[in-house]
């Protein structure tokens, strides 16, 4: 037989039922359902909550602890890893933005990469600066085509009179 099991629940059954209903995340549906459970008294031991939730008797009693240190708040908490540092300081970004703003901007990925480089002192890799550039900035280098030398500029310019622009 294990030691006593002893937790007092400040929630009623009421208000454990309506979160239970509301919640849309697995992991705290099944912390308010052993909290409810407790509750109402259908589960006397952890080893019983343990076996009805298929978790082991460890997470029960480390979800009890973290239900005592800081209440319903603390237990439902969600974590969030903090994730990578950026590569390209906030500071360099912005004055890249300035420069894209400018009129003359960037021939290729290839020219800011250069930039950032001789400009911010940061040596980042082409695919980086084109996945800031064209997603993170929402900005397109543009470049118009390249045109033959070979065409006659009368021909070019009596086309665009005829021709019908919607």
């Amino acid at each position: 037989m294990s030691r006593p099991f002893e937790i007092e629940i400040a929630e009623s059954e009421e208000e454990l039922k309506k979160r239970l209903q509301t919640a849309n995340l697995g992991n705290q549906k099944e912390k308010l359902i052993m909290l409810w459970w407790i509750k109402s008294g259908q589960a006397k031991e952890q080893q019983d909550i343990g076996k009805r939730l298929a978790k082991d008797t460890s997470t029960v009693t480390r979800w009890l602890q973290k239900y005592r240190s800081g209440g319903l708040d603390e237990l439902l908490k969600i974590k969030k890893a903090p994730g990578a540092k950026r590569k390209i300081p906030e500071g360099a970004i912005a004055a890249l933005e300035e420069e894209l703003k400018t009129g003359k901007g960037f021939s290729s990925y290839g020219a800011i990469v250069e930039w950032l480089k001789q400009e911010q002192g940061l040596d980042i890799e082409y695919a980086t600066v084109y996945a800031l550039v064209r997603y993170r900035l929402g900005a397109k280098l543009k470049v118009p085509r390249p045109q033959s030398h070979k065409q006659d500029e009368k021909l070019v310019s009596e086309f665009k009179k005829n021709s019908v622009s919607f």
